[in-house]
């Protein structure tokens, strides 16, 4: 649907109004290209990576439900929009996923006072 409609919204800005027989041959393309779609092949290790991480992100989840803290709230939501987009072509590296998971227990850094006046 949403390459349907940015074609309709590309259309409309070139002051180009598409006719309905136009809309139906898209709309009849871009189901077929959803029925066609292959399903993205991962190898044997990278399945294993991915396992393993979701392992540690819900055992972190787990772990900083009872935390209290400004940071943790966020550091939850992070991990749980990680969890949600497992299937992105773009995933965290070692390090960065490494510092999702310690979020929820770092304390920030606090804030300085410079008062000297």
């Amino acid at each position: 649907m949403l390459g349907v409609d940015r074609c309709i919204l590309e259309r409309m800005s070139n002051s180009q109004t598409p006719s309905l027989k136009e809309l139906e041959e898209q709309r009849i393309a871009a189901a077929e290209a959803r029925a066609n779609k292959v399903a993205g092949k991962y190898t044997d290790e990278e399945k294993a990576l991915r396992k393993e991480r979701v392992v540690k992100a819900k055992d972190a989840l787990a772990r900083s439900a009872g935390t209290k803290g400004v940071q943790v709230p966020a550091a939850r939501k992070a991990l749980k929009k990680y969890l949600q987009n497992l299937n992105d072509p773009k995933q965290p590296d070692d390090e960065r996923f490494e510092a999702l998971l310690e979020a929820p227990f770092k304390a920030p850094p606090k804030k300085r006072e410079n008062s000297r006046f």
